[in-house]
């Protein structure tokens, strides 16, 4: 695992879309995106808004979408068998897992001047997130960021 671990435990893949629910006070939504198909990251991003939207952590929003956005749009240009976004938004703070299907685990580099926008996404992630790791299964892994209790992201 890489990373900080904090108090949230994983969630398990879904279908191609479950309903979003609420589970005592934490919410949950969770999305399979299928391979190479990056209109997902928009859909994704409306979900997570719309789920945070009346939740304390609102303030978060824009950060948990970026973030969110990143680790999705990673999952679908480097792995070849889509992904399964998991949120859950409790009382501490919100969890986003993505799960993949290739087990080639992620690392941060640090960009150079010429690459354009590529590799910029874990380093924000380790950036701007309170925690964020890489949980390794069988058959693939889980990249995963939380950010806490609804305080004003860090920049």
């Amino acid at each position: 695992m890489t990373g900080h671990q904090a108090g949230f435990g994983s969630a398990g893949a879904g279908p191609a879309r479950t309903p979003d629910a609420q589970q005592g006070d934490q919410r949950l939504l969770c999305r399979r995106v299928g391979h190479a198909d990056l209109t997902a990251v928009a859909e994704i991003r409306r979900a997570l808004r719309e789920l945070l939207r009346s939740s304390r952590h609102s303030r978060a929003a824009d950060v948990a979408e970026l973030l969110t956005s990143e680790l999705v749009t990673n999952a679908l240009v480097h792995t070849d068998r889509g992904a399964v976004v998991t949120v859950t938004v409790g009382e501490a703070g919100l969890r986003v897992e993505v799960r993949d299907f290739v087990t080639d685990l992620p690392t941060p580099r640090r960009p150079t001047s010429d690459d354009g926008t590529h590799g910029r996404g874990l380093v924000l992630v380790e950036a701007l997130a309170d925690a964020w790791g890489v949980d390794e299964h069988e058959r693939g892994k889980i990249v995963w960021f939380e950010l806490g209790d609804g305080a004003p992201p860090r920049y």
